[in-house]
């Protein structure tokens, strides 16, 4: 390349940095109609010729008011600016430049993007679990990009560290890596870059995406849509494989329960508190050792629940410290699959020592409060009849509830939580069985259905199966005893 031609391109570049002030390299790029690469040389080389450009933010590229050089320091005006421009434009039109590592010619100033078809997806995953990434690419990676131009048009970019696995593992039809989005965090960015390149400039998001990449989205001037349906019925309808990997959950979520009544039935009752191998036995121990049971199935659970009375009253206390004799005990545990990344979910209460009548008859309910749900559950009846189904069985056996029309007594132990959820690659999901949610339940959906008693200073009961709607009724994938008794679980 002759002095010209490199003049010609430096210029370019700085006419690019001041007509858009703040542009990160990608963009730069494109806009200088170089190589990322060669930007990076020529960068240097204004450095060197001691034109201040540089990086602010940690990313993007600004120049610093001193675009004459080393040997003048006098303020730049306007007019400079103008001339810069005016320069670097008449040598465009002349012909005078052209980036020789690309045997294609390089358009020095891309047309602005057109709206056209649908919306491209564009998906930035929220962490390694994000289950709308998992659904779309076939596998989790804690950052990268997923662009779906239309079907069968789509590409995943990763970090060089996960390039291979992304290879093998994600069914995206084209894996890139880029190890500069990667390093910036600039994926929002990339992802403006690769749809124009494509003549796009309208996007759907996911609604998890976070805030910010929201934000870059639309200020390089793409037209963004959050998609709220996004694969929600797509992952409603499970498969046969994808029924088959929750009923696998729920058995290891049996088996870890199976573990931790097991330590309760073997502990010894002193003062009112459970004992175990001379110390009290704790939600903590208990915890660690559902863990290591599901660990040896290949599932984990990192919030599962432990918790004893009276705090369990708290329908999502996790449970902490000594567990106390004669009071129900509420384990309910929702396991993960290391290799299939999909869910079970299974509550069980059990009592160790005395069973109180009140506790009975509170356990009575629920088990009449779940059958009476289970048995509500047909494709096609609205998502809120199993949960009015419960609601009203605890009502017509002296409780209460807070959905309205259902609230029964003051004062009497009531069930505060909707009675069930949709479950699969998250363990909450669509649908949801709660009052008012009038959607019809499909065929393939998979739901837990969980009623539970709650009374401050008393305690809690809940007992929760977890199975699927077929066109015959629930396939329930639960087959643990509901005994409030520990033994019947041995």
């Amino acid at each position: 390349m002759n002095r010209a031609e490199r003049l010609a391109r430096l210029l370019r570049v700085l006419a690019a940095i001041i007509a858009e002030p703040g542009l990160n390299p990608l963009e730069l790029a494109d806009r200088a109609g170089v190589s990322e690469r060669t930007l990076r040389r020529d960068l240097a080389q204004l450095r060197e010729l001691g034109y201040e450009v540089a990086y602010t933010s940690g990313y993007e590229v600004q120049e610093k008011l001193n675009l004459d050089g080393r040997a003048k320091r006098r303020p730049r005006g306007r007019g400079d600016d103008a001339l810069l421009q005016a320069v670097a434009q008449a040598v465009e039109t002349a012909g005078l430049w052209r980036d020789t590592e690309h045997t294609e010619v390089i358009a020095p100033r891309r047309n602005k993007a057109r709206a056209s078809g649908p919306a491209a997806l564009v998906m930035i995953p929220s962490g390694e679990e994000d289950p709308d990434f998992r659904y779309a690419t076939g596998m989790g990676i804690e950052t990268g990009l997923y662009i779906r131009y239309a079907d069968k048009d789509d590409v995943l970019v990763t970090s060089p560290l996960e390039a291979d696995r992304a290879r093998a593992q994600s069914h995206a039809s084209k894996v890139v890596e880029d190890r500069e989005a990667y390093v910036r965090d600039a994926w929002a960015q990339l992802a403006a870059t690769m749809l124009r390149e494509k003549g796009i400039s309208r996007a759907r998001i996911a609604p998890t995406l976070r805030a910010e990449y929201l934000e870059d989205l639309r200020a390089r001037g793409l037209e963004v849509v959050v998609d709220r349906n996004l694969f929600v019925a797509e992952r409603r309808r499970k498969s046969v494989q994808e029924a088959e990997a929750i009923r696998l959950a729920q058995q290891a979520a049996e088996w870890a329960v199976v573990a931790v009544v097991r330590e309760l039935a073997g502990a010894q009752i002193k003062d009112g508190v459970l004992w175990s191998d001379g110390t009290p036995l704790t939600s903590e121990h208990l915890y660690a050792r559902a863990q290591l049971a599901l660990g040896e199935k290949g599932f984990t659970c990192p919030d599962m629940i432990v918790a004893g009375s009276p705090d369990n009253a708290l329908p999502h206390y996790r449970g902490d410290g000594a567990i106390k004799a004669n009071a129900p005990v509420i384990i309910d545990i929702f396991p993960t699959s290391r290799t299939t990344h999909f869910n079970g979910d299974l509550t069980r209460t059990v009592v160790v020592g005395e069973i109180s009548d009140e506790v009975r008859n509170m356990h009575a309910a629920v088990l009449q409060a779940i059958d009476a749900g289970i048995e509500s559950i047909a494709p096609g009846i609205p998502a809120e009849e199993p949960h009015l189904a419960v609601c009203h069985v605890l009502v017509d056996r002296g409780y209460g509830t807070t959905t309205k029309g259902y609230e029964g007594r003051d004062g009497v132990a009531r069930m505060n939580h909707s009675t069930g959820h949709g479950v699969g690659l998250a363990v909450h999901e669509a649908p949801s069985l709660r009052h008012t949610v009038r959607d019809p339940l499909q065929e393939g959906d998979v739901v837990t259905v969980e009623p539970g008693l709650y009374l401050l200073g008393l305690g809690g009961v809940r007992v929760e199966d977890t199975g699927m709607v077929t066109k015959h009724g629930f396939q329930n994938f639960t087959t643990l005893t509901r005994s409030l008794d520990p033994r019947d679980y041995l």
